[in-house]
C-alpha cells in the first residue's frame, strides 16, 4: 500500500495494491497488519454506505465529543472529498484538504478525529463506503459550515448545483464551533 501524506498532518491518502485483469480486479480495502505497519493501528466499530445522485454534498460532520476516525473510498462513481482541520491546538485548525476519489483511482482518504469530513458527488449514483473507529452519537454530531468563507473549500465547480440536507445547509461556522484540544 502506498501511503501519500497531505498538507495538514493526520489525514492520509492511501492507494492500495489492485490486482487486475481482463476479468476484473481485487484489492484488499482493510487489512488491519498492512495499516498498522503504516502507522494506521485501527479499531472500527461501524461501517457505513451512502448512495447519492450527482451534486449531492454531504457535511462537513463531526462528533465531539466521541470524535470518529473515517477511512472512506468510493466503489462506485466519484467524488471530491474534504477534510477541515477543527484542533484547535493545530497550526492547521481551519485549513482544509481535498482529494477525488472515484471506483477508478481505488484511492482511500484517512480522516483523523478531529476533523470535520464532507463530500460532494461527482457523478450519479456514487457508492460511498466508509469505517469508522467510534459509533455515530447524536447527541454529540455537529455540522461545520459547507461554504464557510473562514475555510474557504474550493469545491469543484463543473458539479452544478450542489444538493444538501437541511442540516447540512443549516451549518456552524469555524468561529462558533467548539473545537478539539
Amino acid at each position: 500500500m502506498n501511503v501519500i501524506e497531505t498538507a495538514i498532518p493526520g489525514p492520509l491518502i492511501l492507494e492500495p495494491r489492485v490486482f487486475g485483469d481482463e476479468r476484473g480486479f481485487f484489492m484488499e480495502s482493510w487489512n488491519a497488519k498492512t495499516f498498522k505497519a503504516a502507522g494506521l493501528d485501527l479499531d472500527f466499530v461501524q461501517d457505513n454506505h451512502s448512495r447519492s445522485a450527482k451534486g449531492v454534498l454531504r457535511g462537513l460532520h463531526f462528533q465531539n465529543p466521541n470524535a470518529q476516525g473515517k477511512l472512506v473510498r468510493v466503489a462506485n462513481g466519484a467524488v471530491f472529498d474534504v477534510a477541515v482541520d477543527l484542533r484547535r491546538s493545530s497550526p492547521h485548525f481551519g485549513k482544509w484538504v481535498g482529494i477525488e476519489l472515484s471506483a477508478a483511482n481505488n484511492r482511500m482518504f484517512w480522516v483523523p478525529p478531529g476533523f470535520a469530513h464532507g463530500f460532494v458527488t461527482l457523478e450519479d449514483g456514487t457508492d460511498f463506503l466508509y469505517k469508522c473507529t467510534a459509533l455515530y452519537d447524536a447527541a454529540s454530531e455537529h455540522c461545520l459550515m459547507w461554504n464557510d468563507p473562514d475555510v474557504g473549500i474550493e469545491w469543484p465547480d463543473h458539479v452544478g448545483t450542489f444538493q444538501l440536507s437541511a442540516k447540512d445547509q443549516d451549518g456552524t461556522s469555524l468561529r462558533e464551533i467548539e473545537g478539539f484540544a
